[in-house]
Parts: structure tokens; C-alpha cells; sequence
């Protein structure tokens, strides 16, 4: 087979990760394999894995014509089987025009935490837990879950995290509390700020400090807090790194790692305790016990509106204080559940069986046009309903496909 993987961004993010580790095992099952997108970091991931990269045109309001046409015109210069579009604006983009145009099968895979209403219901659909799949499949012929992948060979515990600390500038008596994420207000910023504010309520001889890795439209709110929570304390207790494009050190060098996702996943594949991040407050650590809850319902999840920073201090203590023994069961506990449950090995398998499936199915052109027109409306009064907010409120009325 040959697939088109389309990408709605570069930018360092787990969806993105996720969809070129997963394009790279296919590609070693014996297809051919070539992600579309704009130019970004994620771009030298690409070229490392030995993919052929095809850069998109620059971005406009999702689905762009732009797009569209081009998404189209790749699929038929190079004789694409399949196309597999992450995210909804890649996703319609690539509906309106290799699909529907031209026929070629096209899967679609959501891993945010909802899937918009105009995600075309009659296409394969992949996401990323069990909960959301339960939600999907009243609604959606076919719904298929694959949960976030992680490289367990590329991202395993260290003999010596010496080296990894040091670059970080971590002294070998401070716990290191280590966040790698996209400093984004979709999702992470809630929680970022809590756990930034819960450092200055963490007790001082605990020599326990947060390290923020990654880069992004929020980082100058992030730094703000920040200052505020080193003032308070007297010291470094928050560091804001910037972006690492190969992360590993980061989570190589943590004591404890917070986060959500694929973030959380690989921190358990380094055999490192995880407190899992969500919204509305929510804060919860992986144990044998909780791990029910984030086999259902993914790592993530949501709280009761309450303020998180308190919870996520309580957790942080309470691991700080742990004989270091216990967290390094807790770490080893998350390594086993990643090799058993997680592999990208498996994650490959089974996306290239549902690429043969979705092969095997194709609709005619009346067919895919029908299909095509209750998503479209769907999408037609959202833009509708946000441009009279944006309207009411005195902002622009356009929306960019990276707010996806």
C-alpha cells in the first residue's frame, strides 16, 4: 500500500508524534509511507525515520482550498491507495478532495478529547480510548481504537541519569518534578499553572522543583506565574526550559513526571511515577489502583471545576515523601503497563489491517457526496454560530486550521 499520512501541524505534540512513529512501523510492515503537512519541528522526526515529507501550502482558514486541492493532487501524482488524515481540518480537507474527487479511501484519527460533529461519520474512524469510542459508535459506522503508542525500545529507563540532569541544571539532592508538553491554552495551560502555582505550597526541605519542557503561545502567562512562585519561595523552584525536540533527557532526568496522553505514557516507559493531568482540576496518579480509570477513559481527565493546584500539590507531596523505593515500584509498575498494553510494534499491525479494510470498501461518487453532505452543514453553522460570537465580542470572524 501506499499512504498519504496528513498532518494538521509540526509542531512537537503528541498527535503529531503518535501519527509519524506509527506512519514509520507501517512503513517497516513493507508500505510506503509519506506524511503531508506544513514545514515544522517535527520535520527532522520525519526525515530520521527515513519518510518522504511533502510540505503543505501555507495554512488558511480549516478546510482550506488550498488544502484541498493539494491533498488531491499528491494522492494523484503518486498513485496514493490511502489516505490517513489526524485531526478534523486535515480530515475534511482531504474528504473534499482526494476522497471525494478521486475516491481514495481515506481513515480518519481524532485524539483529542472529543470528536467535532463534522468528522464525516461515515469514514473509519480512529481514537484514542475506549470512552470516547463508546460515545462515537451510536453515531459512526465504524470506530476503532488504538491507544496512544509509545516506542518502548527508544524510550526506556537509563543506568545513569547523571549526565541528563546536569544538562538540566538539576542538583543530585533535588526531586525533579519534569513536565513535557506544548504551552498551549487547548488542554495544558489549566494545568500547567496549577502545578506551577503548587510549588509554592510544597514544603521547602523536600528540595522538590518543576521543570517545564516545551514552547508555545502560552509560555509568556506560564513565566509570569512562575516569577511569582520563585519570588514566593526564595529559589528556582520553576523552570521553564523551552522546547526539546528529542525530549528523552527530560524524562530520563525526572523524579516524578506530570502530564497527560502520550506525555504520561512515555514517562511510564521510562519507568518514572506519573501524576496524570487533565482539566477542571483534575489530578491523579498512576497506581495499580487507578489504572482502571485510565484504561477507560485515557490518560486524562476531567475534574469538578474545582482549582487543581491543591490536588496536584497533595499528590506531588505525597510522592516527594515516599521512600524512594515506592516510587521506583510505582515506575516499574508503569514500564510493565506500557510494554503489555502500549506498543507501537502492535499500533502499526493494527492500523495497516484497518487501511486494508477501509481499501476493500469503496462508495461511488453519488455515494461519498451524500455521505459528505451532513458533516458539511454541521461545519457550516459551527462557522456560522462562532462568527456571530466573534462578531458580538468586536474580533475577527476567521479561524485558523491550527486551532483544531
Amino acid at each position: 500500500m501506499r499512504i498519504l499520512t496528513c498532518l494538521h501541524t509540526m509542531e512537537i505534540g503528541g498527535s503529531q508524534i503518535n501519527a509519524i512513529e506509527i506512519a514509520a512501523t507501517v512503513a517497516g510492515l513493507g508500505h510506503e509511507v509519506i506524511v503531508y503537512g506544513p514545514d515544522g519541528d517535527l520535520r527532522s522526526m520525519v526525515d530520521e525515520w527515513g519518510l518522504e515529507f511533502v510540505q503543505a501550502p501555507p495554512k488558511g482558514e480549516a478546510p482550506s482550498p488550498r488544502n484541498v486541492a493539494a491533498i488531491g493532487e499528491v494522492a494523484r501524482q503518486r498513485g496514493v491507495d490511502l489516505v490517513h488524515a489526524y485531526e478534523w481540518a486535515p480530515a475534511l480537507e482531504a474528504a473534499y478532495g482526494a476522497y471525494l474527487r478521486r475516491g481514495v479511501p481515506l481513515v480518519v484519527t481524532v485524539l483529542s478529547m472529543e470528536v467535532p460533529a463534522w468528522v464525516p461519520r461515515h469514514l473509519p474512524l480512529i481514537v484514542g480510548t475506549e470512552q470516547i469510542a463508546a460515545q462515537e459508535r451510536p453515531h459512526r459506522a465504524e470506530v476503532h481504537v488504538i491507544e496512544p503508542p509509545i516506542d518502548t525500545t527508544a524510550n526506556a529507563p537509563v543506568a545513569d541519569p547523571g549526565p541528563a540532569r546536569r544538562a538540566l541544571g538539576i542538583a543530585d539532592d533535588e526531586i525533579a518534578v519534569v513536565s513535557v508538553s506544548r504551552l498551549v491554552p487547548e488542554l495544558k495551560l489549566e494545568g500547567l499553572l496549577a502545578a506551577t502555582r503548587a510549588m509554592a505550597g510544597i514544603d521547602p526541605g523536600l528540595r522538590m522543583r518543576l521543570l517545564i519542557v516545551g514552547d508555545g503561545e502560552s509560555r509568556a502567562q506560564i513565566q509570569q506565574v512562575a516569577d511569582k512562585t520563585n519570588a514566593e519561595v526564595g529559589a528556582e523552584a520553576v523552570t521553564l526550559t523551552g522546547a526539546m525536540l528529542d525530549p528523552r533527557d527530560a524524562y530520563a532526568a525526572a523524579d516524578i513526571v506530570i502530564g497527560m496522553g502520550s506525555s504520561a505514557l512515555r514517562a511510564m516507559a521510562f519507568a518514572k511515577p506519573v501524576v496524570v493531568q487533565g482539566e477542571r482540576g483534575f489530578w491523579l496518579p498512576l497506581t495499580p489502583q487507578t489504572l482502571p480509570v485510565f484504561l477507560e477513559q485515557g490518560f486524562y481527565g476531567l475534574g469538578d471545576g474545582t482549582d487543581g493546584t491543591d490536588r496536584v500539590a497533595a499528590a506531588l507531596t505525597e510522592l516527594g515523601t515516599a521512600d524512594p523505593e515506592h516510587r521506583a515500584e510505582l515506575g516499574e509498575f508503569g514500564r510493565r503497563t506500557v510494554v503489555d498494553r502500549f506498543s507501537l510494534q502492535a499500533a502499526g499491525r493494527r492500523q495497516a489491517e484497518i487501511y486494508e479494510q477501509a481499501i476493500a470498501r469503496r462508495l461511488n461518487l453519488a455515494r461519498r457526496a451524500g455521505a459528505l453532505a451532513h458533516p458539511t452543514a454541521h461545519l457550516v453553522n459551527f462557522k456560522a454560530s462562532l462568527a456571530r460570537q466573534r462578531f458580538a465580542a468586536g474580533r475577527p470572524t476567521t479561524r485558523s486550521g491550527s486551532d483544531s
